[in-house]
Parts: structure tokens; C-alpha cells; sequence
């Protein structure tokens, strides 16, 4: 056991994790985008998040930096950035940002990522990139979604074909992207264990960070109770799926306030390596 209630392990990884952070620049290396890394480690964990329609990396920052604090390497592509955002391009950014940061010593040459422990996750439309990425790419060992979106081609088709576990935070007020028939959909149709967790008071823009034009023509706004939960569940998940930490298995395994565990399918454990 672990000795945390859900309740404090949720206030305990919604603040930053020990580590002094790090940040760089993707396009050093090719790719326009932010990775942010613990200031030193070797055969670190790593996770490559897909931004949402419109949105610019800009919104994710904090997310990316908080996990980096938890020893978490955390990459974001900012590309596909037009209204006629492409799933599958931006899908396939998603991988070239797991090569980069399996592939390249990052920092100073004193921290490296660990090729088994992959993972991709996304929100909105980088959401449902992220389910088509992990469907392809079997190097990625989780996923997570925030508010997914359906996509072309189809994340719902694409959840099939996921064999790892897979964590989605959706949006109860969401009008873009109703839980029943995003979230909920895509976690019904997954083929590995998958849990769904539902913040009944966040709308669909409610995990992106600041404000931004596009919230006069999407739904809702940043929300800080969404971002601090998004962190926390985050976290624990990575860990949990990356790491085989499970020192905060009880977030992970009961409602707390404003993140309600709605759907569960299988037992959450590390990847196989």
C-alpha cells in the first residue's frame, strides 16, 4: 500500500515534483516545439503531447513543465497549427517527438530517455492523435487524452488496435466533445485496460492554460481546477504505466472531488518491456 488516500496523493502531485527543470527548443533538432526535461537523468520516462485545434503549444506549457518536474521528459510539437489541422500529420509528429527524445542525448549530454518507456497524450484533436499514434507506433506503452475529439482517420476505429493502457480525462460541460461520444466511445472501444475520468464542471477548453483567441469560437475557457487535476491524474498515470511506481495508486483507483472515475475496463500495471 501506499499510504497516500486518493485525496492526498492528488494534492501531493498537483504541485511540482523535486526536480529543477529544464527547457528546450524541438526545432534544434527539426521539429518546431517545447521539451521540457528534469535537469538530469538517465533512462528517464518520456511523453509526447499533441496540442488541440487552434491552440498553440503556449497553452500546454505548464502541464509539460510540471511533469518534467516529476522526472517526466515532456515533448510538444507545434505544428499543425491551421484550421484544417491534420490528425494523421499531426499523429505522425507525435512519433518523429518520441525519436527525438529517444534518440537524442538531451541537455548537456547528461540526460537520456529510456526507448520502452514511451508514452503519448493529447488534447482536444491532439487527443484523438494520440490514439492514432499508439495505434501505430508500438513503442508507445500509454496514452492519455484530454477532452479527445474524434478524428479522420478515426481515433474510435484506431482505439480498436490499443493494447496498452489508456487514461481520458473528459469534460462534463463539453459541447465540442460530449463524453458519451468521445471519450466514453473511445474508451469503450479500447483493447487494453482504460479508465475515463470525468470533471463534471470543465468545459471543452477548461485544460489549456491562459486565454486565447480562439475561445470565441470554441467552448470555454482555461480552468484551473482542469489543469490541476489534468496534472495530478497525469502524473500518477505516467508513473504508474511508465515507471511501475505506485506510490499514488489511490488516485488512480477512487473518485475524488471533480475528477469522477465513470468508466473502468482491466487493471492498470507497467508496460510490458
Amino acid at each position: 500500500m501506499s499510504g497516500y488516500s486518493a485525496k492526498q496523493a492528488l494534492d501531493q502531485l498537483s504541485k511540482p515534483g523535486e526536480h529543477e527543470v529544464l527547457r528546450g527548443d524541438l526545432a534544434l533538432v527539426g521539429l518546431p516545439g517545447a521539451v521540457f526535461t528534469p535537469a538530469s537523468g538517465y533512462g528517464l520516462p518520456a511523453v509526447a503531447f499533441g496540442h488541440g485545434w487552434l491552440q498553440p503549444v503556449g497553452r500546454y506549457l505548464g502541464l509539460l513543465r510540471h511533469l518534467a518536474s516529476w522526472g517526466i521528459v515532456a515533448a510538444a510539437p507545434n505544428t499543425q497549427r491551421g484550421p484544417l489541422l491534420s490528425a494523421r500529420l499531426h499523429a505522425a509528429n507525435l512519433s518523429i517527438t518520441l525519436d527525438i527524445c529517444a534518440g537524442v542525448r538531451l541537455g548537456d549530454g547528461d540526460i537520456s530517455v529510456d526507448p520502452a518507456k514511451l508514452a503519448v497524450a493529447g488534447h482536444s484533436l491532439g487527443g484523438g492523435a494520440a490514439v492514432l499514434a499508439a495505434a501505430d507506433d508500438e513503442r508507445v506503452r500509454a496514452v492519455i487524452t484530454l477532452a479527445a475529439t474524434e478524428t479522420r482517420p478515426s481515433a474510435l476505429d484506431a482505439a480498436r488496435r490499443v493494447t496498452v493502457p489508456g487514461l481520458h480525462l473528459a469534460a462534463g460541460e463539453d459541447r465540442i466533445a460530449p463524453p458519451v461520444g468521445h471519450a466514453e466511445a473511445i474508451a469503450e472501444a479500447w483493447l487494453g485496460p482504460v479508465q475515463v475520468r470525468t470533471l463534471p464542471k470543465a468545459g471543452h477548453l477548461g485544460f489549456a492554460e491562459g486565454r486565447h483567441w480562439s475561445e470565441l469560437l470554441l467552448d470555454g475557457k482555461g480552468e484551473r481546477v482542469a489543469t490541476k487535476l489534468a496534472k495530478a491524474f497525469t502524473t500518477a498515470f505516467l508513473l504508474r504505466t511508465l515507471t511501475g511506481d505506485k506510490t499514488y495508486d489511490a488516485l488512480l483507483d477512487n473518485d475524488v472531488k471533480g475528477g469522477d472515475l465513470t468508466y473502468q475496463r482491466g487493471a492498470l500495471a507497467r508496460a510490458r518491456h
